[in-house]
């Protein structure tokens, strides 16, 4: 009973991480229609960027990936808001995504890195006696509710969120009443890549990264946006839990069922519910 337990909970945490990778592509989608095949290359390219900060900083290594993700943000959000002309390309996507690969690999060749974290990776938390969750993973756990909750406030509450709202549902109308579209489009892409941001930090934190693992990421971002419900950040966050419990049941059940076990549910998702659990419905 205890092995099964945590099962579903190690699974509930690593759902957590998926949410997080999900949560730019979900925005982006929102707002502009547009899946970016880049997406967990660039995921990729900030652990990595994250990695060489960390190096420069020369902080303990408690701090040093925290002071290092906060500098990457506001690159980040630049970078994104600079993107947002040639993003909505599809096969500018594709060759940024291919760019980006052989990029990493020329600098920091094909060998796995990870962001030292002070021995934060390998930190647990004590539940009851015969159950331990990582440090760690409860803390990313943490940050994708919270991003979550605030992308949906903002989503819902303000007024960005109804220029987002407007411009996703009808561009022209939302340009009569003085919209400028472009605007809006890169600001939601550089918010997209501000949550790229703190996705790639913290999975570089928690295992190793290296430049071919973009394509995985992209998948289980896509995934995990299908089964809550394009739309939906509270949707984002259940269907990147979903993703990993089931990917955890799967790999008790037997190591190589694991990842099968997600994509099976994915499938299951499109064929007998394709609007996701928690669909837009404005």
């Amino acid at each position: 009973m205890i092995g099964w337990l945590d099962t579903i909970v190690q699974g509930v945490l690593l759902g957590g991480l998926y949410a997080l990778f999900a949560m730019g592509q979900s925005l982006i989608f929102g707002v502009m229609r547009l899946t970016n095949t880049a997406h967990g290359d660039f995921i990729i390219l900030a652990a990595f960027g994250a990695f060489s900060l960390v190096l420069a900083i020369g902080l303990p290594p408690a701090a040093a990936p925290w002071v290092a993700m906060g500098a990457l943000l506001p690159i980040a959000f630049g970078a994104g808001y600079g993107l947002q002309d040639p993003l909505p390309s599809l096969v500018v996507t594709f060759g940024l995504a291919i760019v980006i690969q052989n990029v990493l690999q020329e600098v920091y060749s094909a060998d796995p890195r990870s962001i030292e974290s002070g021995g934060l990776n390998i930190a647990s938390v004590p539940i009851g006696a015969d159950l331990a969750v990582g440090t760690l993973p409860l803390i990313i756990f943490g940050i994708a509710v919270a991003m979550a909750v605030a992308m949906q406030w903002l989503f819902d509450r303000t007024a960005i969120g109804r220029a987002f709202r407007a411009v996703s549902d009808d561009r022209d109308a939302a340009e009569l009443m003085g919209l400028d579209h472009r605007h809006i489009y890169a600001l939601a892409t550089g918010i997209a890549f501000v949550l790229v941001a703190i996705a790639g930090t913290l999975h570089g934190m928690k295992t190793t990264v290296s430049p071919a693992d973009g394509p995985a990421l992209l998948l289980y971002a896509f995934e995990a946006v299908i089964i809550g419900g394009m739309g939906s950040f509270y949707g984002t966050l259940a269907g990147g839990i979903i993703l990993g419990v089931t990917q955890a049941i799967g790999f008790r059940i037997d190591p190589g069922w694991g990842i099968w076990a997600g994509h099976v549910v994915f499938l299951a998702m499109l064929l007998f519910r394709p609007s996701g659990l928690f669909p837009k419905t404005r």
